[in-house]
């Protein structure tokens, strides 16, 4: 989806150094000194305007969260809502995932989040998807032991792509839904495209994964 430019988005950005993290390479290994409290870290890569990280930060106080969004007019939607709500266990940063060593130590981060990523749906773009085994590698370095990445969509195509990466990386399958809204699963915090997609009918997949 095409979004509007925001010229103005990363003096905004700027403005705000105590939610959006401008150096995050000099936070790396010591990103529980950016919060009030040590606690388990978690992570969005593609946080969008930011529904989901805010949702789940004012739901887990005991968490702390950082949202990862490269888009600077889409991130400063998100920024917004940070401020609305004054939360302070939740950071921002403006980055590509691709380059996430740089910005987490070893084991430095406790879950992943993917939401509703591009699925990338031509074959020879499948080492662009989020859930190509060269992420899965970044992620396995950066998360704790047993740590887990948790993954929605409402593309069919990309959510069996990355079962079987998952599978084919020898990840753990701990909970796998092919209709999570009609669904058992408790305590969903929905993304802006998950309400879009959902209201018009669209299943809603997810699951959860963990590296042995």
């Amino acid at each position: 989806m095409r979004q509007r430019n925001k010229p103005w988005a990363k003096e905004k950005l700027d403005q705000y150094p105590q939610y959006v993290i401008s150096a995050p390479e000099q936070h790396k290994g010591k990103w529980q000194e950016v919060f009030e409290k040590n606690q388990p870290l978690h992570i969005e890569i593609g946080t969008g305007k930011g529904r989901f990280i805010t949702g789940m930060a004012k739901a887990n106080p005991n968490i702390n969260y950082i949202g990862i969004e490269l888009q600077d007019s889409i991130i400063v939607t998100a920024l917004d809502k940070i401020i609305e709500e004054e939360l302070s266990n939740v950071k921002l940063i403006n980055v590509n995932a691709e380059d996430l060593r740089e910005f987490f130590a070893n084991f430095e981060v406790d879950r992943v989040y993917l939401n509703f990523s591009d699925p990338w749906p031509k074959t020879r773009h499948a080492k662009r998807r989020l859930t190509y085994k060269t992420f899965l590698n970044i992620y396995e370095d950066i998360l704790v032991d047993h740590g887990e990445i948790h993954f929605k969509t409402d593309n069919q195509g990309l959510f069996e792509f990355s079962l079987m990466s998952f599978s084919e990386y020898g990840l753990l399958l701990k909970d796998v839904s092919l209709d999570l809204h009609n669904s058992q699963f408790e305590g969903n915090i929905m993304t802006e495209y998950e309400e879009k997609f959902s209201s018009k009918g669209n299943r809603i997949y997810r699951c959860e994964v963990q590296f042995k």
